[in-house]
């Protein structure tokens, strides 16, 4: 990345002070800043967007380097250690000169653990009952990076092989992911929104990790399934191809907006098993009238997103312990809504992309220990009978610096109620 005019620096500036108010995602605090300031060209925009998502993710750090909330303190320090400083240099005030010198003085090595881990103390102290110190710093460090570009073929339209010789005939550097037998990753930022297997439907944006849920529920052509989050519906329209636009799937949510963002990924899909329903809660007359009668239901639980920070560097510093209590409340009454739709013999999937036991182990193990009638199942065992290999232990705990995917916990469960 080429540092910029001064102008622009300061451009940079202004936007990350508006998106460390926290009152609102990152993403949508930059859209309504660029709305605002047309006249910066699409370069410059790069520019701050990725000043901001970098300061975001490298935020511990460079708070711990500069010592002070200034906008330009925390934006020379991030050019400083993590980008370029060489063509602005000129342009710096002596002061400024002298502050970046003592920024790439420091020695990372002379940093608290939490500060390398680029995490909150709060996020480090809870992943700490679960890993060891040099695994919570390579995961870590590896949530400051940048995400790739997963997607997903869509069965019904098409096959992966296929779908990876026409994005390397258009320039893509695209691979088979290592796990799902249907996933694409791509290299870089590519415009794929343009390629026609994305407006076709042949493809869809859906992290690897997403995917490998989408397994362990492995819903059946003429199975009643249940999407009981389903939200723009990434792991639903993923249902509905496998089982090959048969059955019937519903997608609930609470959300009448997020149900609104499936719509138009629903007609390029070509799926017609897939039907949407807006939810007043989780005991809704739908709710109640298909008790005990679904195959597969799957509770993609809204939780605190930490499994995402490659993409959403701004959850670190938008959540909090209160927050995440919050959450179990709500993942514990919507489990138990959710529970009630299974039928016997039927499969249950809990699911969050949180790195916390608080929202993930911890709540299927009260949801069990309250629920005689559902037992655990193995979810390696589940995985390799859809001949995906991977030793996920009886619970999938996936990690973003072992698996490559976003952080993800699933856990497979079954009704033996007679």
């Amino acid at each position: 990345m080429t540092p910029p005019h001064r102008k622009v620096f300061d451009a940079a500036a202004e936007a990350l002070g508006l998106v460390l108010k926290f009152e609102h995602p990152a993403d949508a605090v930059l859209s309504n800043y660029f709305r605002q300031h047309a006249a910066l060209g699409q370069h410059d925009r790069a520019f701050v967007a990725e000043a901001v998502f970098g300061i975001l993710r490298h935020k511990r750090t460079l708070d711990f380097l500069t010592d002070s909330g200034n906008t330009h303190s925390l934006l020379l320090a991030w050019l400083a250690r993590f980008s370029g400083i060489r063509e602005l240099a000129p342009r710096l005030q002596a002061a400024e000169t002298h502050a970046v010198a003592a920024y790439q003085a420091v020695s990372c090595d002379a940093l608290p653990a939490p500060v390398q881990a680029e995490l909150p103390d709060w996020v480090y102290e809870r992943l700490s009952a679960q890993l060891a110190e040099p695994e919570i710093l390579a995961l870590g460090r590896t949530l400051t990076q940048a995400a790739p570009l997963d997607l997903r073929v869509n069965t019904v339209r098409g096959n992966r092989e296929s779908a990876l010789q026409a994005l390397a005939a258009g320039g893509f550097e695209a691979s088979a992911t290592p796990y799902s037998p249907i996933g694409v990753r791509i290299a870089g930022k590519p415009a794929i929104n343009r390629h026609p297997l994305f407006l076709d439907g042949t493809l869809e944006v859906q992290d690897e990790g997403s995917q490998l849920v989408g397994y362990l529920l492995a819903p059946r052509r003429h199975d009643l399934a249940v999407d009981f989050c389903a939200g723009a519906g990434g792991k639903t329209l993923m249902l509905g191809a496998m089982m090959n636009s048969q059955g019937r799937l519903y997608a609930f949510d609470v959300s009448p907006a997020r149900l609104a963002r499936l719509k138009p990924r629903l007609k390029r899909s070509g799926l017609s098993n897939l039907h949407p329903h807006v939810l007043a809660h989780e005991h809704d007359q739908k709710v109640k009238r298909l008790a005990g009668k679904i195959d597969r239901v799957l509770v993609d639980a809204p939780c605190s997103g930490l499994g995402t920070l490659r993409r959403n560097p701004d959850l670190k510093w938008r959540q909090s312990p209160a927050g995440v209590a919050e959450m179990r409340v709500k993942q514990k009454r919507i489990l138990a809504a959710a529970a009630t739709l299974v039928k016997p013999g039927g499969r249950l999937v809990y699911a969050t992309c949180s790195l916390l036991t608080d929202e993930s182990e911890d709540i299927v193990a009260d949801f069990l220990a309250a629920n005689p009638d559902f037992r655990s199942l193995d979810c390696s065992d589940l995985l390799a009978q859809q001949g995906i290999v991977l030793d996920t232990g009886k619970q999938m705990r996936l990690w973003p610096h072992v698996h490559g995917t976003d952080g993800f916990f699933a856990a497979a469960l079954e009704c033996v109620k007679m």
